[in-house]
């Protein structure tokens, strides 16, 4: 029987895999905090809004999928002028004395990585952090209305990136990195193809070729969102695995046309399987959908927000589904 971290490559690279990779299972997370997140805690569910270090304000709502910027309130954007960008936004410190990694250095030594990856995930990406910074509505228009002054904060926001790459796997030696952005909505990008061409493919390469030639072995890009036209860019940036692939993507014909260059871990989406009248017989019907449209090779079937536990507990029940398909078709 192969383990966790082998059965992950062989379905990836297309060789001989013995069952589905169970959502999250090869990539298990470091609990430990890294330097930056002592400084300033993440927000919880229910609590109160929590400034980051990079000045934005977020909240997460009860019953809510995931946390998002505070911008009901106008005076928590930060950057007011992307004209003047310069004035608002500092990047956060990436220097921190080696004491202050131990903890994250201890849990990444730890890992059995014989059997799964020591896995980091670095959030929020590129077109995230913009947005974050002043608004969803403010980076649309600004990368239309004022493209060199969106070029040069992306530049920054990918020299920190690069910074912040350095440091993580400096005192963690991971072989296995998830980025975050999300680039489309449910059903459509947030910007043309042409628009990630100009703004962010070269950002992307510079970011995840840097974690390559720093040894990292496998790079997953979560976006739970529609994504299909970008498939060949996340190929030329370097992706593995797309994780969060909704079904509007059509992730089967993804699979056929793509598998060998990019693998796809999704395809079961959240707001069907995890919701607050989730059953047994939903997760089931949507497991077995997924596992066998896209088959055995260059998929693992996961539920399509990150974390794989989702927002009402339905994560194992959708693990178990998972092993009941591999029954049934290994």
């Amino acid at each position: 029987m192969l383990t966790i971290r082998q059965n992950f490559m062989e379905t990836i690279r297309g060789g001989n895999p013995d069952r589905f990779v169970k959502q999250y299972e090869a990539i298990p997370r470091l609990t430990a905090a890294n330097p930056l997140a002592k400084r300033f805690p993440p927000v919880q569910m229910g609590g109160p809004p929590v400034k980051n270090a990079w000045g934005v304000t977020s909240r997460w709502p009860d019953g809510f999928p995931g946390q998002m910027p505070d911008h009901i309130n106008k005076e928590n954007i930060v950057v007011k002028d992307i004209t003047r960008w310069r004035d608002y936004v500092t990047m956060p410190e990436t220097n921190f004395p080696e004491e202050d990694w131990q903890d994250l250095a201890e849990a990444a030594a730890a890992v059995d990585r014989n059997e799964v990856f020591c896995t980091l995930t670095v959030t929020p990406g590129l077109f995230e952090q913009c947005h974050y910074l002043m608004s969803m509505d403010d980076a649309c228009m600004n990368m239309m209305l004022e493209p060199e002054h969106m070029k040069d904060l992306i530049k920054y926001i990918t020299e920190y990136e690069l910074k912040w790459a350095e440091q993580l796997v400096k005192y963690t030696k991971i072989d296995l990195m998830m980025h975050h952005d999300d680039w489309g909505s449910q059903k459509s990008l947030f910007f043309s193809t042409a628009m990630f061409e100009d703004f962010f493919l070269d950002a992307y390469k510079e970011i995840y070729g840097y974690y390559r030639k720093l040894g990292v072995e496998i790079i997953i890009h979560h976006a739970d969102s529609y994504c299909a036209p970008l498939v060949p860019h996340m190929i030329d940036i370097g992706i593995d695995v797309w994780q969060g692939c909704l079904k509007s993507n059509n992730v089967p014909e993804l699979v056929k046309k793509y598998g060998g260059q990019i693998s796809f871990m999704g395809d079961i989406n959240n707001g069907i399987v995890d919701v607050p009248n989730w059953t047994r017989e939903i997760v089931r019907e949507e497991v077995e959908r997924a596992c066998r449209e896209n088959g055995k090779l260059y998929y693992i079937p996961c539920m399509t927000a990150g974390g794989g536990i989702g927002a009402y507990s339905v994560g194992p029940t959708v693990d178990e589904e998972i092993d009941r398909m591999t029954q049934l078709m290994f």
